[in-house]
């Protein structure tokens, strides 16, 4: 079993026992609510805002991987998001997943309760129409659907469902066989340059596929990037959204090192 089919398989077992302390009926009734309410009606467009950004870049609160281990035990959700915000930030991804990532759902409350307005990625391992709904009540903006780990089918009805709770979906692809679900056309086509398999990155993946993506997709290059250079490199590419996490967590000012990249890439 490689790193995904592991991580997988635990969603399924974790999926179960969410929906016995808050079943399906309870949160599809808070979601209801919420999106009735003033504060939950309106969600900030990830694509929009990549789309209008001059840097694109979605920074990660990120404390951990599978790979890596802790990359910032200590990262603190109502701290770092909002200083990426304050940095410049086109939008912002955190990890939900606690077993192999460290994340929680709460995460996103609390970047939300700090000050936190831009579009924010809920980014786990979604594979069950009850996680949109964990998303949408948390204060996510999109959502992470991975190719490698849905059927097209599946990733058609989450990709519908995520649409009707206002949430936008970054659809994941890392090789040539999976570029056939771009042809759902989700609000964000990402690249992973990481294989979910092995854990091997390389930013080569994005520059191999980006021109086998459909032309008026907005791209986003995710994984494996720490040089401005390369941004500018997947920009004349046709990449607009570049997702970024261990080059500025693993840093002591996550905020700051993201500020620093950013110059470097208007100067």
């Amino acid at each position: 079993m490689d790193i995904l089919e592991e991580i997988v398989a635990h969603k399924r077992i974790e999926v179960e026992q969410f929906k016995q302390v808050l079943p399906e009926r309870e949160i599809h009734l808070r979601v209801e609510a919420l999106m009735a309410s003033p504060a939950g009606c309106s969600v900030p467009s990830m694509s929009k805002a990549i789309k209008e950004s001059a840097t694109g870049i979605i920074a990660e609160f990120k404390r951990k991987s599978p790979s890596k281990g802790w990359i910032k035990e200590d990262g603190k959700a109502d701290i770092i998001p909002l200083s990426y915000q304050q940095n410049g930030a086109s939008a912002i991804s955190i990890l939900t997943d606690e077993k192999y990532f460290g994340g929680k759902d709460e995460f996103i409350l609390k970047a939300r309760q700090s000050g936190v307005n831009i579009p924010v990625l809920y980014k786990n391992f979604v594979i069950d129409e009850y996680q949109l709904f964990q998303a949408r009540l948390c204060g996510a903006s999109a959502v992470l659907l991975i190719a490698a780990e849905l059927s097209k089918k599946e990733c058609h009805n989450l990709l519908r469902t995520a649409h009707e709770l206002q949430l936008e979906v970054l659809l994941e692809m890392h090789n040539e066989e999976e570029l056939g679900y771009a042809d759902m056309e989700p609000d964000l086509c990402g690249i992973n340059n990481r294989n979910l398999g092995t854990f091997i990155t390389s930013v080569d993946n994005s520059f191999r596929l980006a021109s086998l993506l459909p032309k008026e997709a907005i791209k986003v290059s995710e994984s494996g990037i720490s040089n401005p250079a390369t941004i500018r490199q997947l920009q004349a590419a046709g990449f607009q959204g570049f997702l970024i996490g261990e080059c500025f967590m693993k840093e002591s000012s996550p905020g700051a090192a993201l500020s620093r990249f950013i110059k470097t890439i208007v100067s």
